[in-house]
């Protein structure tokens, strides 16, 4: 069994769309795929995919992203009610949400969103980031959302975990903000607080990962920090096919 991952499939473009169908029907059917979220806003893409994905791995591990959760071009009342709707789609193809265990490795999925623990949202950023239109959580700011998704995550102490000697964690949304290189420009880190939370950091330290999956970024990097090896494998837009690997990356 191998596991492999990506994010950020984006499956509003054509050029992803294709490359998603062309994936071989036979190659990864021993093989876990974690998909770490932002596969589309459109809820029937994101169930193309899910079926398209699960007929080609034995597993399909997912968290949503901010994309998957806008509710701009549904019929929906809220992102409560996406998520829902995200959830269902996983049941039906049985994409997977849980803890994965294979043997002593455990794959923990860790949702989450942003709580400003990178930095402030200025007005520049609060006019241009898109989620601030495309999502409506009624009642919740981001703080508050952000934990209301951390607290869903598994604890070093579940049950699932007792016999797990190597533990793989993943999220969208970015543990860190080192992991961001120092090539991007002052102009591009305007959006450094909409890209994760510390809180997921200190949930994967208590798991005890030895490798991170993460998304969001669109920065793909592979780096080690305090023993963890941090994944981004970012499909992204083809206009960024110049800088993204635009293929699945091999974790375990």
């Amino acid at each position: 069994m191998r596991v492999f991952a990506i994010s950020d499939l984006h499956l509003d473009y054509a050029a992803n769309r294709e490359w998603l169908q062309q994936l071989p029907l036979h190659e990864y059917n021993d093989d876990v795929l974690i998909l770490a979220g932002d596969v589309s806003d459109r809820l029937s893409l994101l169930e193309d995919a899910f079926r398209t994905l699960t007929k080609r791995f034995s597993a399909v591990l997912f968290v949503p992203g901010n994309h998957d959760l806008w509710i701009n071009r549904e019929h929906m009342r809220d992102s409560f009610g996406k998520l829902e709707a995200v959830h269902s789609a996983m049941r039906e193809f049985g994409v997977r949400m849980d803890i994965f265990c294979q043997g002593d490795l455990a794959i923990v999925p860790l949702q989450g969103w942003y709580d400003y623990s990178f930095g402030a949202a200025d007005d520049y950023l609060r006019a241009a980031w898109a989620d601030y239109r495309n999502c409506r959580w009624p009642g919740y700011d981001e703080t508050a959302l952000t934990k209301f998704f951390t607290d869903q995550n598994p604890a070093s102490s579940s049950s699932a975990l007792r016999d797990a000697r190597r533990i793989i964690s993943f999220s969208h949304f970015l543990p860190r903000i080192d992991l961001m290189p120092d090539r991007i420009p002052d102009k591009h880190r305007k959006i450094y607080p909409v890209l994760g939370t510390t809180m997921l950091e200190s949930q994967l330290r208590q798991l005890g990962s030895s490798v991170h999956v993460y998304g969001h970024s669109h920065v793909n990097r592979q780096v080690t920090i305090d023993g963890v090896n941090y994944v981004n494998n970012a499909f992204g837009y083809p206009s960024e096919a110049h800088f993204t690997r635009r293929q699945l990356v091999q974790v375990y």
